[in-house]
């Protein structure tokens, strides 16, 4: 999990616009002076309309843009390696932070298009143009929109291929997507494949500076969901580091690999394939002692975080088996009604991969599977292998599904607790809980809402807050750890029955976004040990039970001041010991006079407000999840039940700790 965005004065949403007028002709937009003809209509040659919305393609033009970079290259060479002609890629972040690719596969083609320019030409200059929308170029893709490396292209200042195929290496360069050096001959070749070196345009990136863990998170992943190829990421900065990933079991070890900190309850993962048609199916899965499920769907190596048909099918096939091998066990009393999706996922870790000739995504962010025939076939090859194995272990199959029954139970327990949380309207603030003071405007999207702790800061929040959009919630003491709980013991928690209800949204299962009351739910603890505990706390409840909040960037980090400087009449504050080195060097240490803080009721409203509450002054971290698989990892780290890797944890970065409070 990571924190990776600052927000500060008139980027911040919260208080724009926030006047409510009733006056309909207040609700016009502001006429645009001038004609409306056919000089106003635009047409943007090649890849220009790249280069002007840049976001359209990429996402941004910020960390998450510039390493989107990386992928679509990389992803060239994967579609490679699907076809079965590569085996080994090579990624080289280069002394000024250019990147290098290198593959083994076939080479782009060379030869002469029908466009009259070299088929490696095209594909690097023109948009929708590849070997991926028919013909027997590739069987499977996950670049389908054919714009990647193109679009690649138009976002460097420097580009330069070489191509190794028919015994020759060729040479073609670029700059923001034109062409500098045509394809010329350079020197022979035994062996083919492509090498792909790129300068990212700084005139377009507002962040040049690539990060190698991000780059090794999807790296390491792709080495997973294709078993048999050599990943290797090389840093030539002065880090110098360096990770080769290559992992013959594919998904099984994926799954492993999930579960390396956790308890299993079986040892090796159960794993099931098979084919129809141009499908292929892929399902490793492995139960852990843990209360959270972990289910990770990938198409064509395509994580499709929201999910499908592929998902859909699986779930349904896991719930009809387990509930049918209860039964034949004798498990599962008749007082207990039957397992549901959520029991018998309890603890579950798993990985589905498919792999098709021709998926169909809603929308173009590839996040959702639609095709309809592969609910189906994941559907029967999941009854089929996992009763297999049910039929083959017993004993590990009774301990899997005594757990779920176990869940079920817990479930009822919960589903009594839950009701009273339920809000029966939005506007019904008689149902809100009582130590929430809660904001005047009703819409979601320009209200916030803080969590503090204790009544000495929620008391000063209170006083310096504007009350017209932010909702002061104060909390008493550390809340539930739920990683090491399950939901019935969950809702039984007070603090955490609080918040569900001041948040409108629900929980787990029961989660829907379109009913939160706030736009921006902000964490703000004292800047000590309690208080990075409190938020960590937070923050594992919210992973766990309210994910989407977080996915959809709701969550937020306050940083309030750690030292406020007085000198004469004059006084600043400073966020970091470095800020306060180089402020007392500005003014002078004589007679300066420093304060710590190390409680959010050490300020007083003013202080709070113009510091840590004022949207024009403000400074927030929003959270956000760069990688799934290690932010559960970490959490099972921090908050889980096995001492012996926190203990690992805490020594491997004793080091790196920047403010320890003794």
């Amino acid at each position: 999990m990571q924190d990776n965005e600052t927000l500060t004065g008139a980027s911040d949403a919260a208080t724009e616009n926030i006047e409510i007028h009733l006056d309909a002709d207040n609700a016009k937009v502001d006429a645009v002076e001038g004609d409306y003809d056919a000089n106003q209509i635009q047409i943007l040659e090649g890849l220009e309309a790249v280069r002007l919305r840049p976001g359209m393609y990429i996402g941004s033009t910020s960390e998450r843009g510039l390493h989107h970079l990386v992928y679509e290259v990389v992803d060239n060479s994967i579609d490679e390696a699907l076809a079965g002609f590569c085996t080994e890629i090579q990624v080289t972040i280069e002394s000024d932070n250019s990147i290098t690719v290198t593959d083994n596969g076939r080479g782009i083609p060379v030869d002469m298009h029908e466009s009259g320019k070299p088929a490696v030409e095209v594909v690097l200059t023109v948009l929708h143009a590849g070997g991926k929308f028919g013909g027997e170029g590739y069987k499977v893709s996950g670049g389908l929109h054919g714009v990647g490396v193109s679009v690649v292209n138009a976002l460097s200042k420097a580009m330069e291929v070489e191509v190794r195929r028919d015994g020759k290496i060729h040479q073609i360069t670029f700059s923001r997507g034109n062409t500098v050096t045509k394809l010329h001959e350079i020197g022979t070749a035994e062996d083919t494949g492509t090498r792909v070196h790129f300068v990212p345009d700084d005139e377009i990136f507002t962040v040049t500076n690539f990060n190698y863990d991000t780059l090794k998170y999807r790296l390491r992943e792709l080495a997973f969901l294709n078993s048999g190829i050599t990943i290797t990421l090389t840093d030539n900065r002065p880090e110098g580091r360096q990770h080769i990933f290559s992992f013959e079991g594919g998904i099984k070890s994926f799954v492993e690999y999930l579960n390396r900190k956790k308890v299993k309850i079986n040892p090796a993962p159960i794993y099931f394939n098979g084919k129809r048609d141009d499908a292929v199916v892929e399902i490793a899965l492995q139960y852990n002692d843990s209360y959270q499920e972990n289910l990770f769907s990938y198409v064509n190596n395509i994580n499709t975080e929201e999910g499908g048909t592929h998902l859909s099918g699986f779930k349904t096939a896991l719930t009809r088996v387990a509930n049918d091998f209860a039964r034949k066990m004798n498990l599962l009393k008749t007082a207990d009604g039957t397992l549901d999706g959520n029991d018998v996922r309890e603890g579950l870790t798993c990985v589905i991969s498919v792999k098709l000739h021709n998926p169909q995504f809603e929308g173009q962010t590839k996040t959702k599977l639609g095709n309809s025939e592969i609910r189906s076939l994941v559907s029967t090859i999941t009854v089929e292998g996992l009763s297999e194995f049910f039929s083959e272990n017993p004993a590990l199959t009774k301990q899997i599904l005594e757990k779920a029954v176990m869940a079920a139970r817990a479930r009822e327990a919960a589903r009594k607790a839950r009701e009273l949380t339920r809000r029966k309207n939005a506007l019904e603030v008689s149902s809100l809980p009582g130590k929430l003071a809660d904001c005047s405007i009703r819409d979601a999207d320009k209200a916030e809402i803080y969590i503090v702790e204790g009544d000495s800061a929620g008391g000063s929040a209170k006083q310096g807050r504007d009350r017209r959009f932010q909702a002061i919630l104060p909390l008493r003491g550390k809340i539930l750890n739920v990683e090491k709980a399950r939901l019935d013991k969950i809702f039984a928690n007070a603090e955490i029955r609080t918040m569900i209800t001041a948040f409108g949204t629900g929980i787990s299962d029961d989660f829907d976004l379109s009913k939160r009351r706030y736009g921006k739910i902000i964490i703000m603890t004292d800047a000590d040990v309690d208080g990075a505990h409190i938020r960590t706390l937070l923050l594992t409840f919210f992973y766990r039970y309210m994910k989407p909040l977080i996915e959809h960037g709701h969550v937020y980090i306050a940083q309030p001041p750690l030292y406020q400087i007085r000198k004469g009449n004059k006084h600043w504050y400073e966020y970091s010991d470095d800020a306060l080195a180089k402020r007392l060097d500005e003014v002078g240490r004589d007679s300066a006079t420093v304060q710590r803080y190390k409680g959010l009721g050490e300020m007083n409203p003013e202080q709070l407000w113009e510091t840590t509450m004022d949207p024009a002054a403000r400074t927030m971290l929003r959270v956000d999840i760069e990688d799934a698989a290690e932010a559960d990892e970490l959490f099972t780290i921090l908050m889980g039940d096995q001492v012996a890797p926190r203990k690992q944890f805490i020594e491997e970065n004793a080091l790196l700790v920047k403010n320890l409070d003794i």
